[in-house]
């Protein structure tokens, strides 16, 4: 019983069965007529007659012994016109003959039957050539069609995924009304040192959001101390900065991107070894880490405070200078100083 779809059903095309034997053909189109439907021809050249104005033949389906031109000639012609040198050939034949046999299988023919055939057999290797040609035609759309697809729910699980981090960065930043969007201009920020850099487009997606996450810890710190006006005391101090320990242990149930852990733990150390949490220096600070610092604290200068209004662009520009090769990585530092130099030509 055939309870398997085949790949090819629904296309369209037919079976020319070619025999000159009447009752061949009727046993041909009785086996197959639900399969597809089947035209028949009494010879070789009625087959070939037929093929020259018909172009939906799925399947041939050749007698090798008929009068005029028997099945081998047929074929050399079909295989030699461009227009049908793809149709598929099954060869029936009574005679038993492997010289014959090898002959035809040379000349392309896909199938040899013998005559006379069990029907089941005969439906069964029909469908398995019908597949086969289905699959080689269409194999280039068909990867074509599942590799837009792929792309296309990757695109869409890379959105849900960057939504998703976005709405955390802003619950975070919510906490503190003089933050508002912070994180994200970190991120935009960080991925454009990393732009400017020459980093892969993957890359400066990456750091972009580790940019966005980079302060995930503060979900931990109590509001009234985030948005408390005045100095904090040693004991304030000490909790804000375990923000930091805190954002990397957030993050670190996310197996997939371990990576973005990178941003929340290390952004607050020094080039010179005096950040924390870990007193990091040099190039042992991670390399993203390095940025989201400088992107980091120029938002941070920039950026009104619950404390201070925000600084001048000026001001801020000869701090990062100030601060270049002590607080932050001279050649990200150089990037971002480029950057806002675009900022400064109006009055510098």
């Amino acid at each position: 019983m055939e309870t398997e779809k085949p790949l090819y059903s629904g296309s369209k095309g037919l079976v020319l069965a070619v025999d000159d034997d009447a009752v061949g053909r009727i046993l041909l189109d009785r086996n197959l007529r639900d399969l597809l439907p089947v035209h028949s021809a009494a010879s070789g050249q009625e087959a070939l007659d037929f093929l020259a104005t018909h172009n939906d033949v799925a399947l041939i389906l050749l007698d090798y012994r008929m009068p005029g031109m028997n099945g081998l000639e047929v074929v050399k012609q079909v295989k030699e016109n461009p227009a049908t040198a793809d149709i598929p050939i099954i060869m029936l034949t009574s005679v038993d003959d492997a010289k014959l046999e090898t002959e035809a299988l040379n000349s392309g023919v896909s199938d040899f039957l013998r005559k006379p055939f069990i029907p089941a057999v005969m439906r069964r290797r029909v469908q398995n050539i019908l597949n086969y040609a289905y699959l080689r035609k269409n194999l280039t759309a068909e990867v074509k069609l599942q590799t837009r697809r792929a792309e296309e729910e990757r695109a869409a699980t890379e959105r849900l995924f960057e939504e998703m981090i976005l709405a955390l960065a802003q619950a975070i930043d919510a906490k503190d009304p003089y933050t508002h969007g912070h994180s994200q201009r970190v991120a935009e920020y960080s991925a454009q040192i990393a732009k400017e850099m020459g980093d892969s487009p993957q890359a400066v997606k990456l750091i972009y959001y580790m940019g966005l996450l980079h302060d995930v810890g503060k979900i931990g710190i109590p509001v009234e101390i985030i948005n408390k006006p005045s100095k904090l005391t040693d004991e304030e101090y000490a909790t804000i900065k375990s923000h930091t320990v805190i954002g990397a242990e957030v993050l670190k149930p996310i197996k997939e991107r371990p990576e973005l852990a990178i941003g929340a733990h290390y952004h607050h150390e020094r080039y010179d070894g005096k950040g924390y949490p870990e007193g990091l220096a040099g190039e042992e600070i991670p390399r993203e880490a390095r940025i989201i610092a400088v992107a980091d604290a120029y938002d941070a200068m920039t950026s009104r405070r619950s404390y201070r209004a925000g600084l001048p662009t000026e001001k801020v520009y000869n701090e990062i200078k100030r601060c270049n090769g002590i607080q932050f990585d001279p050649q990200f530092a150089e990037v971002m100083l480029k950057m806002m130099e675009k900022d400064l030509r109006g009055y510098r």
